[in-house]
């Protein structure tokens, strides 16, 4: 196959620090491309994913976030440039909407949010002629009637990820500086469960530097680290060191790509019991899951005994970039078949 790729122009693939959906693209380009199929990209022009980039992008802005001009003309461009291909797959919010596609080329666009009212008026007009991909069974439980194509549930490329031992004496967070991911409940647990805390967070929106300097700051000290953001070897190493990933959810978010990075460096993985945290840990395998924040005090202390090897092995048969990517291959076989979409 020839299949395009589109994602929003606001960070590069793959991400030098935070990006979730950069970084789930990159890994689906490569796995692609590792695969045999020619794979064409529209993304930020700085993007630096070995497979051939779509000419005439504009460099990652990521003071433009959520810029509906700059994502539309993105688009416009994208579409226009990928005319040849077989099949896009569009990462994009306004992407499935637009319009003035390649004739007979079918959509699939790939739903990485939750599902709020807004988000499901979006996808209900989108549905006709695009192929909705939801990431977890959770994230579509809450919206009847939506029809999707599949639910493939995120991986990612294990072999560059080595396993590491978790003798760095403390408990880890990782994920975005704001309210909904926990930071400050991460705070309050490490510090009851006796366990040191280290800190690597985006923190780049005005909400989120609101938030650290008025809530998460004046709660550091002696135990509670905070690094700023990490990315590539590094967050590895962190991850790797830590005798837990402690993730105490305040949402339901729809994945959750740090559970299993975590778990890809064998660390387990301590979260409360929202969103797609049951569909990803493994009670007693590879983590631990509760209801409140007070319950997982203990649950951090026993992670540490659990078998590191085991959680590895669990990420390799569960979210290896192989299972991602036949299963978003079957899904484009099965499309192209029948040449009308979904």
């Amino acid at each position: 196959m020839r299949i395009g790729l589109v994602v929003a122009p606001w960070f590069p693939v793959p991400p030098t620090g935070y990006g979730g959906t950069e970084v789930v693209v990159d890994t689906l380009a490569r796995g692609f491309a590792g695969a045999g199929h020619d794979v064409v990209l529209a993304a930020a022009a700085d993007s630096t994913c070995p497979v051939p980039l779509l000419p005439g992008t504009d460099a990652a802005d990521p003071a433009a976030l959520g810029a509906t001009g700059s994502e539309l003309s993105h688009v416009v461009r994208a579409y226009a440039g990928l005319a040849g291909v077989d099949l896009i797959h569009d990462h994009t919010l306004a992407g499935p909407l637009y319009r003035h596609r390649p004739p007979g080329v079918p959509v699939v666009t790939t739903l990485h949010s939750p599902l709020t009212p807004h988000l499901q008026d979006i996808c209900r007009a989108a549905a006709p002629d695009t192929a909705l991909v939801a990431i977890s069974r959770d994230q579509i439980s809450r919206t009847p009637g939506l029809r999707v194509a599949a639910v493939i549930p995120h991986g990612m490329d294990l072999s560059a990820v080595p396993v590491g031992q978790g003798r760095g004496g403390y408990a880890c967070f990782l994920g975005r500086m704001c309210p909904d991911k926990g930071v400050a409940e991460a705070i309050v647990i490490a510090r009851a469960a006796g366990i040191p805390l280290k800190i690597a967070a985006k923190m780049r929106q005005p909400d989120e530097l609101r938030y650290f300097h008025d809530v998460v700051e004046p709660m550091l000290g002696p135990d509670v680290e905070f690094l700023g953001e990490v990315g590539g070897q590094e967050k590895y190493e962190l991850l790797g060191s830590a005798t837990a990933l402690l993730n105490p959810l305040q949402w339901p978010e729809p994945f959750g790509l740090v559970m299993i990075e975590a778990m890809a460096t064998g660390t387990p993985v301590v979260a409360t019991s929202r969103g797609a945290a049951p569909e990803i840990v493994d009670v007693g395998t590879t983590g631990y899951l509760a209801q409140t924040a007070e319950d997982l005090v203990p649950l951090l202390v026993d992670a540490a005994a659990l078998d590191r090897p085991a959680v590895r092995a669990a990420a390799e048969r569960r979210f290896s970039i192989e299972r991602m990517v036949d299963d978003h291959l079957a899904l484009y076989a099965r499309l192209l078949r029948t040449r009308r979409g979904p």
